[in-house]
């Protein structure tokens, strides 16, 4: 029709309705809206969605899989409006986008919701596997698959499955899946429903589907339990391949279960008798017995004394002569050891042994095969400042006190005489058991000596006065004999006298007589001498004899007449 060069009103309706139709058209664009199939032509569907002008969809984007289009004239279908004109006049329509958006759209609102989605895994990208969500494509981690690593995830593919979504952005067009989450709240929910039918100290039997070196995890059916090694016997167990191998069905007691955490603790042990059962009985104090080690620490040796029972061998209690030592310098692991019983705690489990008491004290022993005044030799182990240790029969150390070297000479030079690593000859002076020591003598094997033990030793008694004389002047005191070939003794210093300025060595004489007191006996059963006692002790007889004297004579008088009675 014609326009005249005036338009009229309703030339301008007109124009104002083709704009607003150009308009609303436009509002199509980047939805999804719903089209009539109009036909079907070369493998397309013409599609009808109230434009000025048809689409054309290909029937591919109809098809589910592998399946073909079942598509036909006169559905109502949905369809994403990309343009609402192409350059031929044609609405650009895609059934792939649409079904993309609406896929957006309740994969959205079930993320919200929580709520599981159904997909299928089918392709590999790197890093992980693709899943189509019913249009959507998202993306599968490859730690997200499963809940223990998988080898092979070809029998996962193609196959609908639930995912948990664990995060999405839609205007990145990002969507993250896990198959690992479902499968971990299944087994939880499962884990929950086993335990609610398990009871503590139910006997139940399982099959053991892994190892570690502190126990076995075993299968219940559907739930694991832990077999502790502690568990598995009452016996040493040093790693649990002793007693399970995987595969193994194990008949177990359960221990524990924890709710909260749904572990739950089995044991083997419990199933057998506790052979601690009356140990206290079955192992009294003192009993030898013999035992395997089993085990050595730096404190001491476990000796298996039956299967479920070990003791513990201090490091003390291993051996009478060799101390400080690493108890695995005494024993082996394995080795076959004779011990005695020495405490038995049966609440606590614990048996005290001692390795040394099954054998004999070597001092006792030595003091059977060696009686005081023997003769022995030795090897000189250490010389200190007060003496030398020599080692002897047995292990055992004898000590020759500085003193009892060498006739003559000081201590101090007689040490110097003598170098670790030489062999001497001793006399055997004193045995100590209970303190485990030997006192020897080598000074006493000169020719001239006195004996050792002899009865001029023993004859002596205590608080007896006596002649000796001087063999020589010390600074501490003197060296003092009985008669011609008596017992030695020593004199100290502060005996010499009762005042002080009589207590100097050097008033005495070598080969000088006095009288002394036997005021007692050393470690070597050498006698100690006091010309102080003596003097005291002839005092109090003196005023015993004269003090009820009724002349009036003063104290004075009456200490003189009787020092004159034994001059």
């Amino acid at each position: 029709m014609a326009t005249s060069a005036n338009p009229t009103r309703d030339d301008f309706a007109a124009l104002l309705d083709e704009q607003l139709g150009t308009e609303a058209e436009g509002g199509f664009e980047g939805r999804v809206v719903k089209g009539t199939v109009t036909a079907i032509e070369n493998d397309k569907a013409v599609i009808d969605v109230g434009l000025k002008s048809e689409g054309r969809v290909s029937l591919r984007e109809f098809a589910r899989g592998d399946d073909a289009s079942t598509v036909k004239v006169g559905d109502e279908v949905e369809v994403y409006v990309d343009r609402v004109e192409n350059a031929d006049g044609e609405a650009m329509l895609s059934r792939d986008r649409a079904r993309r958006e609406a896929a957006w759209d309740k994969l959205e609102s079930e993320f919200g919701e929580g709520k599981r989605v159904e997909g299928v895994i089918f392709g590999r990208v790197k890093g992980g596997f693709t899943v189509d969500l019913d249009g959507a494509v998202a993306f599968l981690p490859g730690s997200q698959v499963d809940i223990r690593p998988v080898r092979d995830v070809t029998p996962l593919m193609d196959v609908p499955q639930p995912f948990q979504i664990l995060k999405m952005d839609r205007r990145r067009g990002n969507i993250v899946v896990s198959r690992r989450a479902v499968l971990e709240e299944t087994r939880a929910e499962q884990r929950s429903e086993l335990i609610d039918k398990l009871t503590e100290g139910q006997v139940i039997d399982g099959v053991v589907k892994n190892i570690t070196d502190y126990g076995a995890f075993v299968d219940l059916g559907g739930i694991d339990g832990l077999l502790h090694v502690t568990d598995m016997s009452y016996k040493r167990v040093n790693h649990p391949s002793e007693i399970v191998n995987i595969g193994d069905t194990a008949t177990v007691q359960i221990i524990r279960i924890n709710a909260d955490t749904q572990r739950i603790s089995l044991g083997m042990k419990q199933l057998e008798s506790d052979p601690w059962e009356g140990a206290g009985a079955k192992y009294p104090v003192g009993i030898k017995m013999s035992g395997t080690v089993t085990n050595i620490t730096e404190y001491g040796a476990f000796v298996e004394l039956e299967p479920g029972i070990e003791g513990l061998v201090h490091v003390s209690e291993m051996s009478w002569t060799k101390k400080n030592v690493h108890p695995g310098k005494i024993v082996s692991t394995s080795q076959e050891v004779e011990v005695m019983v020495l405490e038995v705690d049966s609440e606590k489990r614990r048996i005290s042994l001692g390795l040394k008491q099954a054998q004999r004290n070597p001092w006792e022993e030595f003091a059977d095969k060696h009686p005081v005044g023997s003769t022995v030799t030795g090897e000189v182990k250490n010389a200190t400042e007060f003496g030398l240790f020599v080692g002897l029969d047995g292990d055992v150390d004898g000590m020759v006190h500085m003193s009892d070297i060498a006739w003559g000479i000081s201590g101090e030079d007689a040490l110097a005489l003598h170098r670790k690593g030489e062999q001497v000859e001793a006399v055997v002076l004193d045995v100590d058991v209970d303190k485990e020591r030997i006192s020897l003598g080598m000074k006493q094997l000169e020719k001239g000596a006195p004996a050792v033990g002899g009865a001029t030793t023993s004859g002596l008694r205590r608080g007896e006065v006596v002649t000796v004389t001087v063999l020589e002047v010390r600074d501490g005191g003197l060296e003092v004999q009985v008669g011609e070939d008596g017992a030695t003794g020593f004199v100290k210093r502060s005996d010499l006298g009762r005042d002080r300025d009589e207590q100097r060595p050097d008033r005495f004489q070598t080969g000088q007589k006095v009288d002394a007191m036997v005021t007692g006996f050393d470690r070597s059963k050498k006698p100690n001498f006091s010309i102080k006692a003596r003097q005291l002790a002839e005092e109090k007889e003196a005023v015993a004899q004269y003090g009820s004297s009724d002349s009036g004579a003063s104290l004075g008088d009456i200490l003189g007449e009787a020092l004159k009675g034994k001059s």
